[in-house]
């Protein structure tokens, strides 16, 4: 009865694993192309106006929610290995140890889900609103520099939250039916105890 909802649960834990993994490269990433358009361009940080390129101060003004996100990135995996902690890869009845380490996973991933989406996306604004495209594209040829109009590292955070959030989804759809599992056999062993008394 359990053997095919143990495969289920163990592949869970591991895609809860894997899109955490996925959620901290992304932090890594996010910052690329900008480090790679912006850094040698900006000559003074405090005064904008000192800049060759009108907006490319969002650089720095990423910096703080980058460092935010990569530890909450870091967090998202630490959380995830609960999972394992727990063993609830391999239990065959859960406790609330299971349930803790699945629900901690659910609510860690939708609150990074909610709190980063929401910034990247201001992100991005700022980056097609107020960067001079033309003065950036000039600069990057006359010095031979990395240029791009390209939002993928700002665009590419619906495909990894939704991954993340599919995975822990299916991970509390595994515990729903596990405990459903588990109600039937007590059922089961409540009937056989009542035919042979």
């Amino acid at each position: 009865m359990y053997k095919k909802e143990m495969v289920m649960q163990k592949i869970a834990c591991f895609l809860v694993l894997i899109s955490s993994v996925v959620v901290f490269l992304y932090s890594l990433g996010i910052m690329t192309d900008l480090y790679e358009s912006f850094y040698y361009t900006i000559r003074d940080p405090q005064n904008a106006d000192r800049n060759p390129i009108p907006g490319s101060l969002i650089f720095y003004d990423m910096q703080p929610f980058n460092k935010t996100f990569l530890h909450l990135g870091l967090m998202l995996i630490i959380i995830a290995l609960l999972l394992f902690i727990t063993s609830t890869h391999v239990r065959r009845r859960y406790y609330v140890g299971n349930v803790v380490a699945v629900a901690a996973n659910l609510v860690a991933n939708v609150a990074v889900f909610f709190w980063a989406n929401g910034k990247i996306a201001a992100y991005k604004i700022q980056f097609l609103t107020t960067v001079d495209f033309d003065a950036f594209k000039a600069f990057a040829e006359q010095r031979g520099s990395y240029y791009t109009e390209s939002t993928f590292w700002f665009d590419v955070r619906i495909g990894v939250f939704a991954f993340a959030l599919i995975c822990n989804a299916f991970m509390l759809i595994i515990m729903i039916w596990k405990f459903s599992l588990m109600k039937q056999e007590k059922d089961l062993i409540e009937e056989g105890k009542g035919a042979a008394s």
